[in-house]
């Protein structure tokens, strides 16, 4: 499940639709005036395996908490130099299949636990797949890219960028769901 913090601007809520479409099988809900815990607890009555929430400052989206249903972890990232999907010229048309997934440079500890959360919100991508989503580590920030690729007729294989991307920085991983820590 994808949602928002509370009164999203429209550019946050044009951001969870995007998002909504890197992430196969997710639903976007309005929050609406609920809280966090009965988001959560509509989000366990659906069954489903995630709950995503994008956060905002003055209409630029800066934060993300992935909290794993039903009993957690909760990781919390920053985001940062946010380019969305409209503001990309020539991004094409975003495939649905299941994407593959690279993670360079997440061979700490804690990478591999960032890893981990991250990756158990994909379905795993069939061996044709042509989507490709990175998170690349520099200075523990998270760099998000979303490419599809072609073979050319000569062999060659050309990526093209299908966007959005941003920057995610780490800050804290919690045990429990997001109704335990609100």
């Amino acid at each position: 499940v994808i949602t928002t913090s509370r009164d999203p601007s429209s550019r946050l809520k044009m951001f969870a639709k995007e998002m909504k479409l890197i992430f196969p099988n997710s639903q976007r809900i309005n929050r609406g005036h609920y809280d966090v815990k009965q988001v959560v607890q509509a989000s366990k009555a659906q069954d489903s395996t995630d709950l995503i929430i994008f956060t905002e400052t003055r209409g630029n989206p800066d934060g993300m908490l992935v909290c794993h249903l039903p009993f957690g972890p909760t990781a919390f990232f920053s985001m940062a130099n946010v380019v969305m999907r409209h503001d990309i010229p020539n991004c094409g048309t975003m495939s649905e299949q299941y994407p593959h997934l690279i993670f360079d440079n997440l061979n700490s500890k804690l990478g591999q636990r960032f890893t981990t959360i991250l990756k158990h919100l994909f379905p795993v991508p069939k061996p044709d797949s042509k989507r490709i989503i990175t998170f690349s580590n520099t200075d523990d920030f998270l760099s998000f890219r979303h490419h599809v690729y072609k073979t050319e007729t000569d062999g060659e294989i050309e990526l093209s960028e299908v966007g959005p991307r941003f920057e995610l920085k780490p800050y804290q991983i919690k045990l429990g769901t997001l109704e335990n820590l609100a």
